[in-house]
C-alpha cells in the first residue's frame, strides 16, 4: 500500500499543479470569477489532501500506527479528492449546478481518512 499511495499522491499533488496553472492562465478570461473560485477550490483541497496521502504513505512505512486505519485513511484521501475536487472541476467547466450537490460526499470521505488518522493516532503505543 505504501507504494501505490506514494505514487498516487504524487500524481494527483502534480495534478494539482497542473490544474492550478490551467485555472491561472487559460481558465481565467473563459471563467466568471464565481467558477474560477469554485475550481481554485477544488486545486487547492486536492493538494491538501495530495499531502495527507503522502503523508499515509510515509507513517506506513513505519509500521507503528494501526495498519488498517492508515490504508482506510489513504482510501478516503483517494476517494475524497475524486469525488470532491472532481465534483468543483465539473461543475465549474459545465456550469450543471446539482454536481454541487456531490460535493459533500468528498467532504464525508475526507473526514473519514482524518478520522481514521486521529484514532491511528490515539492508539499509537509510544
Amino acid at each position: 500500500m505504501t507504494k501505490i499511495f506514494l505514487v498516487i499522491a504524487s500524481i494527483l499533488g502534480g495534478l494539482s499543479v497542473v490544474a492550478d496553472a490551467l485555472a491561472s492562465h487559460a481558465l481565467k478570461e473563459r471563467l466568471s470569477q464565481h467558477f474560477l473560485d469554485i475550481f481554485q477550490t477544488g486545486v487547492r483541497l486536492q493538494m491538501y489532501h495530495s499531502l495527507a496521502l503522502l503523508i499515509v504513505a510515509l507513517l506506513l512505512t513505519i509500521g507503528e500506527l494501526p495498519k488498517p486505519l492508515m490504508v482506510i485513511a489513504g482510501y478516503a484521501f483517494i476517494v475524497g479528492i475524486a469525488i470532491f475536487s472532481g465534483s468543483l472541476y465539473a461543475l465549474s467547466l459545465t456550469g450543471i449546478k446539482w454536481l454541487g450537490a456531490i460535493t459533500p460526499i468528498g467532504g464525508v470521505a475526507f473526514l473519514v481518512g482524518w478520522t481514521c488518522l486521529a484514532i491511528a493516532g490515539w492508539n499509537l503505543k509510544l
